[in-house]
């Protein structure tokens, strides 16, 4: 059964995205831009909902009353492509940072620079950095954005050792703005490189902010220890869960080092 939810839900995901980007399509782009954010907006809860019906998976995302008014960096765990589409419904006007390639793509690359997100070229990541500061500094100074950058750059396994890369010590040292950290175990349930759906809650939190003007070092320990404090505490309740997801082996030994055998 598992193997046949998981095949519908992937299957009805795409169809889900194509059918509505075609169908909105007319609304989107004659829409003024925050208007227009409705329909990715939409897509995203439609999907959240289609993955409840069909893979029995929920959400359950509190925190928000830590999310502050205006500008801002939403700093989640990346551990599924649930964590792209889940949180953005909850801010007014994301921003992602993106590669370039991504803007080539016809149809889908409309849909993105229409929300003016940041393009970046493959190559020097310090003038990467540069580009990115200089970007979002520009977005910001038209319109409160928040900007969703994950600090450890790339998927990882649930319980995995933590792997927060310094760009984002740069970004928040250069924007001036809170950092809003986001934890949540959604790789148990939606792993990467995996096309199974596995049933049960995904918790994520949003953390209180860690304010601006913090010293570099001061901010990533911060970062680092209320972030991972968080993950280990949703990771026990998972696994304490009446039907747990199946646990990777970095999630079991996470487990064991913090005393709660799986």
């Amino acid at each position: 059964m598992l193997y046949v939810r998981s095949l519908a839900f992937n299957f009805v995901f795409y169809v889900n995205l194509i059918v509505q980007m075609i169908l909105w399509t007319p609304y989107y782009f004659l829409s003024p831009r925050h208007r227009a954010w409705f329909v990715p907006k939409f897509w995203s809860r439609s999907c959240m909902w289609l993955y409840d019906k069909i893979a029995g998976t929920r959400n359950d995302i509190t925190g928000q009353e830590n999310l502050p008014e205006g500008s801002f960096i939403l700093a989640p765990k990346h551990q599924s492509f649930w964590d792209a589409i889940a949180f953005f419904p909850f801010l007014e006007d994301p921003l992602y940072i993106l590669k370039r390639e991504l803007t080539w793509i016809p149809f889908f690359g409309w849909y993105i620079m229409k929300m003016r997100m940041i393009p970046v070229d493959r190559g020097s990541r310090s003038k990467a950095l540069k580009a990115v500061v200089a970007a979002t500094k520009e977005e910001m100074a038209r319109n409160p954005r928040q900007l969703i950058i994950y600090p450890e750059g790339t998927r990882r396994a649930p319980g995995d050792e933590p792997a927060y890369k310094y760009g984002i010590v740069e970004i928040y040292a250069q924007l001036g703005v809170p950092v809003v950290p986001v934890a949540h175990v959604a790789g148990l349930y939606w792993p990467r490189r995996k096309f199974l759906r596995y049933p049960g809650t995904i918790k994520a939190r949003f953390l209180p902010p860690i304010p601006p003007g913090l010293g570099k070092d001061e901010f990533m320990a911060r970062l680092i220890g209320e972030t991972e404090a968080a993950c280990d505490q949703i990771l026990i309740e998972a696994s304490r869960a009446p039907n747990p997801p199946a646990l990777p082996p970095a999630a079991v030994k996470r487990l064991r080092e913090l005393g709660a055998k799986p």
